[in-house]
């Protein structure tokens, strides 16, 4: 049964590991959170049923946060709505915004911070302090798995962090796959795509060294040698759970 004293927000994320703690930082408000992975599956829920709040990817598989945003606007034009990105350039925050986002949330980034982006925009008393989130530095070879990292991002809730990481190391081997696919056809467009996807995750669960790695290969997505550094990466990661 719905619980009407709370809000009730449509999550769209495609990634398994994101949708999973972008859920859990939002029920904890208290909120109920419907789930999607596709736009296709967002519009069927938007369309049926009234939200206090959408949270939407600003990449889909089928489509994008801009899109979905456009459609459901022609039936709830009231509905506020944050978008979520693991891209922290200013002209994809300034296009998200243009299009009717209140605000742009770059992932990855604290549950509280999540939480405090909400009651914000919903008007609600907060409760979380503001957090920032820290990424390992590139300088420095970081460690496979950093608690620190995972800590910050889920408040330090050791279930939760287990439980992101069974996930995490479960997709894994498919995100892999993925990615030297797409570098092996040359196929920058998607090659991005998955990086993009794949470094929101490594922040949530504290896949340090592999975050190093997927962020040198985004800034050099054409290099033989990256490429080979985050497959190993990737590979050491998955045998190695935190």
């Amino acid at each position: 049964m719905k619980n009407p004293q709370v809000p009730r927000v449509l999550l769209v994320e495609d990634d398994p590991t994101s949708r999973a703690f972008l859920t859990a930082a939002v029920e904890a408000m208290p909120a109920e959170v419907d789930g999607a992975d596709t736009l296709a599956a967002a519009m069927a829920l938007g369309n049926a049923q009234d939200y206090q709040l959408w949270l939407f990817d600003a990449h889909l598989p089928d489509g994008s946060g801009i899109d979905l945003l456009e459609r459901l606007r022609r039936l709830h034009p009231a509905t506020p709505a944050l978008a979520h990105t693991a891209t922290g350039e200013s002209e994809v925050r300034n296009r998200l915004i243009a299009s009717g986002f209140s605000d742009v949330l770059v992932k990855p980034l604290p549950a509280a911070a999540v939480r405090c982006a909400i009651r914000r925009l919903l008007s609600l008393p907060e409760h979380d302090a503001p957090a920032s989130s820290s990424t390992a530095s590139s300088q420095e070879e970081a460690p496979v798995w950093d608690d620190d990292i995972a800590a910050r991002a889920l408040n330090g809730n050791r279930v939760h962090i287990a439980t992101l990481r069974g996930l995490f190391t479960q997709e894994l081997p498919n995100a892999r796959r993925s990615i030297c696919a797409a570098a092996q056809l040359g196929n920058l467009e998607a090659l991005r795509g998955e990086l993009h996807k794949l470094r929101a995750s490594c922040g949530f669960v504290g896949a340090a060294r592999l975050a190093q790695a997927v962020q040198a290969l985004q800034a050099q997505p054409d290099s033989s040698v990256l490429l080979q550094r985050f497959d190993q990466v990737a590979l050491d990661t998955a045998e190695q759970i935190g």
